[in-house]
């Protein structure tokens, strides 16, 4: 089973974006399941077929170790890992073909605490893409842009695995705006250009820093711009999911 990560900051619409692809794929008779590994998690727009607050559950957290929801957030990501061989078992009962991960919505914690590299390493590197979620209202400034980069960029090495930059919720930007941020991922010097004449003194010269460093490692990625709520751009990640599984081969063709 191929697993399918939807990463990003609180209110990026990771949770969204799972709901609206898993019924684009079932509309399109793609064989998946969805697991849920957000323990505070208080409604989802999805049903579950896995859900970690049958292990786990943020409330208990605070309730059983005296905490408060910071403290209880970080208990509870630790809690994760150990609980992933639970959460993992009924997985290949389900026998499908994908399995869609909603992830926590501390993407601080998920990232960058040892916890999430126990949590991919067991879903299994190899057979894992990570969809980085980004809100465009980050995106929109030369600056922002490249800060979402950086984010993108770093959580990509942090767990090392294939990833997709996706801007989400584009039926909230101007069509000239997104126009702008996908040239900007495409043609360095405009965003350079851009950066230049960004009004923000010294955020513009640590900006243009980043970027430099950016270009360096080749850490910039054309984003897929994706609505959930017009059920745009959700073929565009299928068809970029299947290029780096299977070459750019649909799984239904191969297993025919």
């Amino acid at each position: 089973m191929k697993k399918i990560l939807f990463v990003g900051t609180a209110g990026a619409g990771k949770s969204t974006l799972t709901a609206a692809f898993d019924e684009w794929m079932h509309d399109n008779a793609h064989d998946c399941v969805i697991m849920n590994l957000d323990p505070g998690a208080e409604e989802l727009t999805y049903d579950p077929d896995i859900d970690i607050r049958e292990w786990v559950r943020l409330e208990e957290v605070m309730s059983d170790y005296k905490l408060g929801p910071n403290g209880a957030q970080i208990v509870a990501a630790d809690l994760l890992a150990l609980n992933m061989d639970k959460v993992l078992e009924p997985v290949e009962k389900l026998d499908a073909d994908y399995l869609l991960v909603d992830t926590p919505g501390q993407l601080e914690l998920f990232a960058y605490r040892q916890s999430g590299k126990v949590v991919i390493d067991r879903l299994g590197v190899d057979e894992t893409v990570l969809c980085f979620v980004t809100e465009p209202a980050v995106c929109r400034t030369p600056g922002g842009f490249v800060s979402s980069s950086m984010l993108f960029a770093s959580v990509s090495f942090r767990f090392d695995v294939p990833a997709l930059n996706i801007i989400s919720k584009s039926d909230l930007v101007p069509p000239d705006d997104m126009e702008r941020m996908m040239q900007w991922a495409v043609e360095e010097e405009r965003l350079y250009s851009d950066l230049v004449d960004e009004d923000l003194r010294s955020a513009k010269a640590f900006s243009i820093e980043i970027f430099k460093a950016l270009q360096t490692v080749s850490a910039y990625s054309e984003p897929l711009a994706v609505s959930a709520k017009e059920r745009t751009g959700l073929e565009d990640i299928y068809v970029k999911v299947q290029d780096i599984f299977y070459g750019g081969e649909d799984l239904d063709r191969r297993l025919s």
